[in-house]
């Protein structure tokens, strides 16, 4: 998978189209990422007793990572990941600027 967690992102289909965010999780056997804020959906939960009061709340759902393009940090367009290899240093490289993407 070649988008990892911190990264930068723009979701490319679905509701959210057009929206950014940045990567909080990532499951690789699913091929999903989780981005906070993001692809909302409603959850309706019963009451848990005194303290925990039931409701309707909001939470965001993993999309799919077919569904996301990587933000270039450098020239903040979104852009393919590419790899390069330096020395026994495999980096990922932004296809537009060939500036390296650096781990956060």
């Amino acid at each position: 998978m070649k988008i990892k967690k911190g990264d930068k992102i723009l979701i490319t289909r679905g509701k959210d189209r057009g929206k950014n965010g940045n990567v909080e999780k990532i499951f690789p056997k699913e091929g999903r990422v989780l981005i906070p804020g993001l692809n909302l959906f409603k959850k309706h939960l019963k009451p848990q007793g005194e303290g925990k009061p039931g409701g309707i709340i909001e939470i965001s759902r993993p999309i799919d990572v077919s569904n996301v393009v990587l933000i270039c940090p450098k020239c903040n367009q979104p852009t393919r990941v590419g790899y390069q290899l330096l020395g026994k240093e495999k980096l990922r490289i932004c296809k537009k600027c060939q500036s390296p993407i650096e781990k956060k």
